[in-house]
């Protein structure tokens, strides 16, 4: 089934194999890490007979890929732990929560909005390809689909925290604190998608 995948796409999931492993390291937080990152592991499995199922362009792939590197870092340091302030002391000598002000760590903010970002260019391509929607319904189903996908998944972070509890929820979950977090996470992932539908490059990829 390789085979019958592009080399660049091929080349594309090596590296996030090769990131997903290397994650694995020296995990500090173990009993976490399976959560996190089975489903990057199965979708990586399968992905030869859903590319050959459902072929994507090179760069709809990239936006994927980018996102699952983007959650496979998040998820070995629990998203609330990922060390951004400690990487800009060492490279810049000042870290991003003193230079902003911040009083929580921010990598899941990110990852949020770069799931709406990132959704536009594959969503909108697997609309009109495999859909037939037209421009205008692309652009809907991109909506929809970073709405709906982001309150499902707020849900299981709820469900979680009431079937796992204690430190496994909150670790996972990563509210740090703040009770308006679900909310805050969906309207992030909105604005990325958003953020892409309103330039005029982001139209044309649609």
């Amino acid at each position: 089934m390789l085979a019958a995948i592009p080399r660049p796409q091929r080349l594309l999931l090596g590296l996030l194999l090769a990131l997903l492993l290397l994650a694995q390291i020296d995990q500090p937080y173990p009993a976490i890490a399976p959560l996190q990152h089975i489903p990057t592991a199965l979708l990586l499995l399968l992905s030869p007979w859903l590319l050959r199922r459902w072929p994507l362009s090179t760069p709809a792939l990239f936006c994927i890929v980018l996102f699952l590197a983007l959650h496979t870092l998040g998820g070995r340091y629990t998203y609330s732990n990922v060390p951004y302030d400690d990487w800009a002391r060492t490279l810049t000598g000042a870290s991003l929560s003193d230079i902003f002000g911040w009083t929580r760590n921010h990598y899941d903010r990110l990852v949020h909005f770069a799931f709406g970002l990132l959704s536009v260019v594959p969503v909108a391509e697997i609309a009109r390809r495999h859909g037939g929607l037209s421009r205008r319904g692309a652009m809907l189903a991109v909506v929809g689909w970073v709405l709906s996908v982001s309150c499902l998944y707020e849900i299981f972070e709820w469900l979680l925290a009431i079937v796992a509890g204690g430190e496994t929820a909150e670790r996972y979950n990563g509210q740090q604190g703040d009770p308006w977090d679900a909310q805050k996470d969906m309207a992030l992932a909105a604005l990325g998608a958003l953020v892409v539908i309103a330039l005029p490059r982001g139209r044309a990829d649609i």
